[in-house]
């Protein structure tokens, strides 16, 4: 006797609830992500075997590139709202609420305070021009990276900083940020380096 053959069915599966689910995720993830601002330089930075992360928020950002323009940069738009203003009422500068929420948009940034209300007037592709951002400066005589820390912190107290320099930045130049921050009572602060390899 012949054995009898049941004829399969194709399975057909309804793929709609999962595409539902891809693009609420989808969506999802494109609600909650934080865009990092465009940084005005790019920093090669050394390597080191420290394994110890920087948190998302809260932090101060000072980059040092290899010829030794230092940039300052926060996070947090509020955070920079109010620390213009400080800056502002210390220098006194009046700052419009447009050039102040121009700044709170503005990721990190290398100009002397006196250039701040000409440099908020540009558009964000004119201020990415190198010329435009000579650096804030740190030498003794002028140093204004310490009002930058001073309002910085007094924006947000539980804010930590974090210096990031290039590997070929001259040694003089790092050693005075690292003397600013120390003449403001700032003792602990990170070095932002690339991952190497731990030695066996």
């Amino acid at each position: 006797m012949p054995k009898v053959k049941v004829p399969r069915k194709s399975t057909n599966i309804d793929m709609t609830a999962m595409c539902d689910v891809a693009f609420l995720l989808l969506t999802f993830f494109m609600l909650t992500t934080k865009f990092k601002a465009d940084d005005p330089v790019i920093v090669d930075t050394p390597s080191s075997i420290s394994e110890i992360k920087l948190p998302d928020t809260d932090i101060m950002a000072i980059t040092i590139t290899k010829d030794g323009k230092v940039f300052f940069g926060m996070d947090g738009k509020y955070n920079r709202e109010r620390m213009i203003e400080k800056i502002g009422a210390r220098f006194g500068i009046q700052f419009t609420e447009e050039e102040v929420h121009s700044f709170s948009l503005t990721g990190s940034f290398g100009v002397p305070i006196a250039n701040l209300k000409q440099f908020l007037s540009l558009t964000s592709e004119e201020r990415k021009n190198e010329k435009i951002q000579p650096g804030i400066p740190i030498d003794s005589l002028n140093n204004e990276l310490q009002y930058w820390i001073v309002y910085g912190r007094l924006s947000n107290p539980r804010t930590r900083i974090a210096i990031r320099g290039d590997g070929e930045t001259p040694y003089p130049v790092v050693k005075g940020v690292m003397n600013t921050l120390q003449d403001k009572n700032v003792n602990k602060f990170n070095l932002i380096t690339d991952l190497e390899v731990r030695p066996k």
